[in-house]
């Protein structure tokens, strides 16, 4: 519990007062007996991130017309780089 009887959960801090916990903590003092361990939240998420952080992928089927295209956009890069031409810029020049 945080001041006023706040859950930590419920408390928002802002980056500057983050950095200005961290370089008060001593690191060679114990833990206190209510620490929360990390590991708990690790079990929460499938992934190698967390839900907050960056929501899972959904797949979807794409539409009938997007797929041509984006074989079409490959194919015309790779005829790019066969000619030995750039167009890294927006400007088709000889690399």
């Amino acid at each position: 519990m945080g001041p006023d009887g706040i859950g930590l959960e419920e408390m928002e801090f802002s980056d500057d007062e983050l950095t200005a916990l961290a370089l008060a903590s001593d690191v060679d003092q114990p833990l206190s007996p209510d620490a929360v361990p990390l590991d708990l939240y690790a079990s929460q998420g499938g992934g190698l991130l967390p839900a907050w952080y960056m929501p899972p992928v959904t797949a979807r089927r794409a539409r009938h017309w997007r797929v041509p295209l984006v074989w079409m956009l490959i194919a015309a890069f790779l005829l790019i780089d066969a000619f030995g031409l750039c167009i890294c810029y927006g400007q088709l020049v000889a690399a």
